[in-house]
């Protein structure tokens, strides 16, 4: 009788110390401790996040332990990511991860923190779809903005990429000039569902067909803010929802015209998104009325896996495991890391 394939799946790329334990594709626990200290910096602080990693980690990895209701004894492999991400940050949960493997005579699996969100649709959920091969995912959040062809699970090529800025930044930046609190994103998307998407007008970025480009659309903003608080000092207390939902229009339009790009040019009509934007309810709106209007086959992810979570660590822990792609005690984090 084959043995039950537990793996623990340990997430510490950035603010966020998440653990989770899955067994046959389903989520057997899913913990994340947020680190609320980085709110009056209006940013993520590099060693503070380690810091708070450290306390974390112990906690967050027992408590996922006991929701799955299953002993460290009984686990099968420890997957963790190795990176892209802040490299203090990787690096505590690669420390904790590769000791724990140790100490329990496991074998270790490195992660590649994008191609977790990209194969976070594997997951048993009923609540999201699996894309069938091969597909398109656009992969939105604070660090990155692609477009990814997927082939197979772990047969992924880039074919399109931010430029400079993140789309995740782009939201956060421009919530900041409204005076948002950190994380601002989401604050953007919950006053645009008020307003009207038409109310102001911004140029979206003019780059090659299937790249991003935001900086200039920030400043764009930042001007657009200036120069009419100028005018009127209470402008943005008295547009708020109209200039939130304008913004998010035009990011989320431009999202769709790359997506629309990278489907002419392939002919793959299965597109999938992740990533921390992908919870943005604009771009899921959008992507699911591309079904009606251009025949798509549109994935969404369930909100837990949207933001970093470790069950999309697990889940390609689990798909490597059954391929007996193990890690090496020595393979080193990476900040930088591509498919």
């Amino acid at each position: 009788m084959n043995k039950p394939i537990y793996i623990l799946g340990i997430e510490s790329s950035c603010d966020d110390t998440a653990a989770a334990v899955i067994f046959n594709s389903k989520i057997l626990s899913n913990v994340v401790a947020s680190q609320k200290i980085h709110e009056e910096y209006g940013g993520v602080v590099p060693e503070l996040a380690s810091r708070a990693h450290q306390q974390n980690i112990v906690p967050v990895v027992a408590s996922a332990l006991k929701k799955a209701c299953v002993s460290k004894e009984q686990l099968s492999a420890v997957a963790y990511t190795r990176g892209p991400g802040l490299m203090g940050a990787l690096l505590v949960g690669s420390s904790f991860a590769k000791s724990l493997a140790m100490g329990l005579d496991l074998p270790l699996i490195e992660v590649n923190h994008m191609q977790a969100h990209i194969l976070a649709h594997f997951i048993e959920d009923d609540s999201q779809t699996k894309p069938d091969f091969p597909f398109l995912a656009l992969t939105i959040s604070g660090g990155h903005t692609q477009i990814v062809k997927v082939t197979d699970y772990f047969n992924m090529e880039i074919i399109g990429q931010t430029i400079d800025d993140a789309v995740g930044e782009a939201f956060d930046k421009s919530a900041k000039i409204l005076g948002f609190p950190y994380p601002g994103g989401p604050l953007i998307d919950k006053y645009a569902q008020l307003g009207n998407p038409n109310a102001f007008s911004f140029t979206k970025p003019k780059v090659g067909d299937l790249d991003f480009s935001f900086s200039g659309l920030k400043t764009a903003i930042l001007y657009f803010v200036q120069n009419n608080t100028k005018t009127n000092p209470n402008f943005i207390k008295e547009n708020i929802a109209d200039i939130c939902a304008s913004i998010q229009f035009t990011i989320v339009d431009y999202l769709m015209d790359k997506l629309k790009n990278a489907v002419k040019e392939t002919g793959i009509k299965e597109v999938a998104i992740g990533g921390g934007v992908s919870a943005n309810s604009g771009i899921r709106k959008a992507l699911k009325k591309a079904e009606t209007d251009f025949g798509w086959k549109t994935h969404i992810p369930n909100f837990d896996y949207c933001t970093d979570n470790a069950a999309m660590i697990a889940i390609v822990g689990e798909l490597k495991y059954k391929q007996n792609d193990f890690s090496d005690i020595n393979v080193a984090s990476k900040a930088r890391m591509t498919f």
